[in-house]
């Protein structure tokens, strides 16, 4: 694997793992502060690859619309809710939930 590829992955990953429990990030959130501004999908594809087993909090990304793109989102939706927090009508008031890296 380039190293660049290993590099943007590690850098996902660490960003993610600091998401703090009952606060979401954006995928171009989390690529923007990984140095990736415009790869929101990339920051996808490695979430998707992550192994089964990992403890990084993968469930904590979603869209820039609130809405979770998970194909599957049950189990996204089930461990956002064990945070509290709140889905309604699909999507996650970003205002009250988003991360606030500032």
């Amino acid at each position: 694997m380039p190293d660049s590829v290993e590099k943007a992955k590690t850098a996902v990953w660490q960003i993610v793992y600091a998401i703090p429990k009952g606060n979401v990030a954006t995928y171009g959130q989390v690529a923007r502060l990984a140095g990736m501004p415009q790869q929101a999908r990339l920051v996808g594809r490695i979430l998707a690859a992550l192994p089964k087993e990992s403890k990084i909090p993968w469930h904590r990304v979603i869209s820039s619309q609130g809405t979770i793109s998970n194909p599957n989102p049950a189990r996204q939706i089930e461990r956002l809710a064990a945070e509290g927090v709140v889905l309604l009508n699909g999507r996650v008031k970003l205002a009250t939930y988003k991360w606030q890296t500032d």
